[in-house]
């Protein structure tokens, strides 16, 4: 990944978003991002995530979590729907596509037994 971003004139960046297998991005993640930078997933990990080149930049890292705010009651629960608001805009503006492919929607033997393949062929998204 390095190279593709040296080869733009760029040395680190500024933010990174994990949007799938943060400990398999961890390392990479933590060598790009720039001395104070920030770190964001929104997936979990499964191995404790390594801090010593984090805290050598001052870098920062957060979980993001959509529904938080509704969960634990904050005091700042309408941005919640604000940022719903904003996704349902996106959504009917195109600006943002579901990503489900084939839709099973009875539950039934055989829709199980097709889902399960499915799944162990790693053909999911």
């Amino acid at each position: 990944m390095r190279p593709q971003i040296e080869s733009i004139g760029l040395k680190y960046v500024d933010y990174i978003a994990l949007f799938n297998d943060t400990d398999g991005h961890w390392k990479s993640a933590v060598d790009l991002i720039r001395p104070q930078g920030h770190i964001v997933s929104i997936v979990e990990n499964s191995e404790p995530l390594e801090q010593k080149e984090m805290k050598m930049k001052a870098a920062s890292f957060s979980w993001e979590c959509i529904f938080a705010r509704s969960m634990y009651q904050t005091p700042d629960i309408i941005k919640q729907h604000h940022l719903l608001n904003r996704i349902v805009n996106w959504i009917d503006e195109g600006k943002v596509q579901g990503t489900a492919g084939d839709v099973m929607s009875l539950i039934n033997a055989e829709n199980l037994r097709t889902a399960h393949a499915t799944l162990e062929a790693g053909r999911v998204i």
